[in-house]
């Protein structure tokens, strides 16, 4: 028998699962670090620069066909210094190669990415996505990729030259301006986002645009606060709520949703949200769950009240540690096949369920129907109302609810047997900003303490083990903290203790917020024109420092920023995070013109920059303090700011500590910086509340 080890690259080592996956390549992978880097300077060979992450099916496509394969690996090692990037650890990096990919190719990128560097200053030369092992579907083979590359390099370099030139100041260009926008700001921002929101509308099957059609999460927000600026008073276009709760409900009905387990998939393939890419990220489930809260807080739609709720339970048993922090992403693949996981064959629902629960649930998720998944399995995806199904069957709705609920459960339970897909088990601090904000205001929307107590027990395992005395880290796996964080990372925690604060008071949570926005302040500002790097001052010199304000698929870290720190100020009357908000609008005020329904995250700080939200801080009692709180939180307010404090809590920031208490409970109502008379009686501050929210109705 052979004793000979297999062969094991440099990403053995790394934390990473995206990077482990590929340390039995027989390429000569390397992270990116400085010694890589050397190593490329000093052979005088490009870098074939390789960025994707673990659930990502197309980056397991390559692996498998190219990076596994020795005679292309021979080529990679021959020719090139090959680094390997995870790019949820490194989106620094990955925002800098997909804005240059964009630039070279003329076309949007994705993953996997595949960029090819100079050695001395790691300027993008050529660039695209995935590549086949052979010629096909008009795509050159990689091997032929790889050589064209080699020849270029060592044939044209003065060309290359003067491209990366022009590259490096076409990516400075894209960032806006370098001085601060200047004049009054007003409300057309907000005015043009809705109305180009509008019209890009799918009437038909709710959301924006055709396939592959993806949540957008950003414009549904932008949408149902439109709602509330306007309350209805728009004529000509499709109300911005019917937007937000068709689209909601078209999801939750469809293959998007996992309609057994609970969560959103990355998007669907078709138009109608039928067949999902079976990713579950993290991040889309975050905004998503917020959204579904407050769409039912609005309509009273009890479709989504049940989706946040199953949502939220998905988390929770799915994707938070055991130590408390939430894990980043379920493949789409399971056994070597996408989707394997979540697709069902007829006969086997049939031998797992009841015939009445069969007939519930068949006719409600299509398996009366031909297989909708690669002509042979069934995805499911509601084709008919419960309604419809139980009249067909001759069934009360009661009766049909209880064979469906059965039947989902039987099937749930079954499902848990086949193998899981990968989950990636990294602790990634932004994502986790958006995941705890998601499960605090779901848990204070539907009064349910253990969402609550979810966000808590993950945002303590950010503070102990990714807030380090050389700051805040960006990554946490198998007990190690990694790569210094980013704006995104400082931003959304900010947006996740304002969240957890209005939940229930813990002074160490407004402390972290207070620390992290002094260090947003102090290290990621652009001193000039306002608004907030990526990487912070100190970060590792890279080729080119992003300075973006328009949301991808995450909101933009200087939208919540702005926004976060203009609610942290106001809360603390500190004049310091309001103006650095300020600053911020005004460096994005151009591109707010220009798009302004790209950058729904900035236009939330706009909002509350020209009608400051309303703070209420609640004093007294726990129990007197419990029923206001709850109040206050019952309607749909998304520019109210509550914070209960009890009586008897010390060491309070100077505008919080003048907030006394008096008697049982008070509450102080201030909006912007002008403050009404504090409320002892609770008619008055009923009215109070009911003054500023929006109120109940269908769509």
């Amino acid at each position: 028998m052979s004793t000979e080890r297999p062969h094991r690259n440099a990403l053995a080592d790394e934390t990473s699962p995206y990077l482990r996956q590929h340390a039995d390549n027989p390429v000569d992978w390397l992270p990116w670090n400085e010694a890589a880097l050397a190593r490329a300077r000093r052979e005088n060979r490009p870098i074939l620069l390789s960025i994707g992450y673990s659930a990502c099916h197309w980056c397991h496509v390559m692996a498998h066909e190219s990076f596994e394969h020795e005679p292309t690996a021979r080529l990679m090692n021959e020719l090139f210094v090959n680094i390997k990037v995870d790019r949820e650890e490194r989106p620094d990096l990955d925002k800098i190669y997909q804005l240059a990919h964009q630039l070279l190719a003329r076309r949007a990128g994705g993953w996997p990415l595949t960029v090819f560097l100079t050695p001395d200053d790691h300027a993008p030369f050529f660039a695209g996505t995935y590549f086949p092992r052979e010629p096909r579907h008009g795509m050159p083979a990689f091997r032929d990729v790889l050589t064209g590359v080699a020849r270029a390099f060592a044939e044209q370099r003065d060309a290359i030259s003067q491209q990366n030139a022009s590259l490096i100041q076409a990516l400075r260009d894209i960032d806006g301006a370098t001085r601060p926008g200047s004049g009054s700001l007003d409300a057309r921002p907000l005015d043009l986002a809705r109305a180009a929101l509008v019209s890009a509308y799918d009437a038909r099957n709710g959301g924006f645009g055709g396939a592959p059609k993806f949540p957008h999460p950003t414009n549904l927000e932008r949408l149902l606060r439109e709602h509330a600026r306007l309350g209805g008073t728009q004529q000509g276009e499709t109300p911005p709520l019917a937007i937000v709760h068709h689209t909601l409900r078209r999801m939750a009905e469809s293959g998007i949703y996992d309609q057994l387990g609970g969560g959103f998939c990355r998007y669907a393939v078709d138009a109608q949200w039928m067949i999902p890419h079976f990713e579950k990220m993290l991040y889309d489930n975050g905004p998503l769950l917020v959204l579904a809260c407050e769409t039912w807080q609005v309509t009273g739609d009890p479709l989504l009240e049940r989706v946040a709720r199953e949502t939220a339970d998905w988390v929770m048993r799915e994707m938070q540690s055991p130590e408390g922090g939430y894990w980043s992403t379920l493949d789409a693949d399971s056994e070597g096949e996408e989707g394997k996981f979540y697709v069902w064959d007829r006969e086997a629902v049939e031998a797992l369920l009841e015939p009445a629960e069969m007939a519930v649930v068949g006719g409600c998720f299509g398996l009366d129907r031909t297989p909708n998944f690669e002509g042979r399995h069934w995805h499911l995806h509601t084709f008919r109302a419960l309604d419809e199904v139980a009249a067909s069957a001759g069934m009360d709705l009661g009766t049909a609810r209880a064979h469906l609920d059965a039947g989902r459960a039987k099937l749930l339970a079954h499902r848990a047997t086949r193998v899981w897909p990968g989950r990636d088990e990294k602790v990634l601090t932004a994502w986790n900003g958006l995941m705890i904000r998601a499960m605090a205001s779901a848990g204070r929307v539907l009064g349910e303490p253990a969402l609550v107590a979810s966000a808590e027990r993950a945002f303590d395992f950010v503070r102990d083990n990714l807030l380090t005395a050389g700051g805040l880290q960006a990554v946490h796996k198998d007990g190690r903290a990694r790569f210094p964080a980013y704006l995104d990372d400082h931003a959304f925690l900010i947006d996740a203790a304002l969240a957890l604060l209005q939940c229930r008071w813990r002074s160490r949570d407004l402390a972290m917020a207070r620390q992290l926005a002094d260090t947003l302040i102090a290290r990621f500002e652009d001193p000039h024109a306002g608004g907030f790097y990526f990487t912070a001052h100190d970060h590792e010199r890279l080729v080119h420092r992003p300075r973006s304000f328009m949301d991808d698929a995450l909101p933009a870290g200087n939208g919540i920023a702005a926004w976060a720190l203009g609610r942290l100020g106001h809360l603390l009357g500190e004049t310091r995070y309001l103006e650095a908000a300020e600053r911020a609008v005004r460096a994005a005020w151009t591109e707010l013109g220009r798009v302004p329904h790209a950058h729904n995250a900035m236009l939330l700080a706009l909002e509350e920059l020209l009608d400051p939200p309303q703070t209420v801080v609640i004093r007294g009692s726990e129990q007197a303090m419990a029923r206001w709180h709850a109040r206050a939180t019952r309607a749909y307010a998304p520019r109210r700011l509550t914070i209960a404090i009890p009586a008897d809590a010390v060491d309070l920031p100077d505008l919080l500590a003048a907030r006394a208490p008096v008697g049982e409970v008070v509450a102080y109502v201030c909006h912007g910086q002008h403050c009404d008379a504090p409320i002892v009686e609770e008619v008055a501050f009923d009215a109070a509340m009911a003054a500023t929210e929006v109120p109940r109705g269908a769509a």
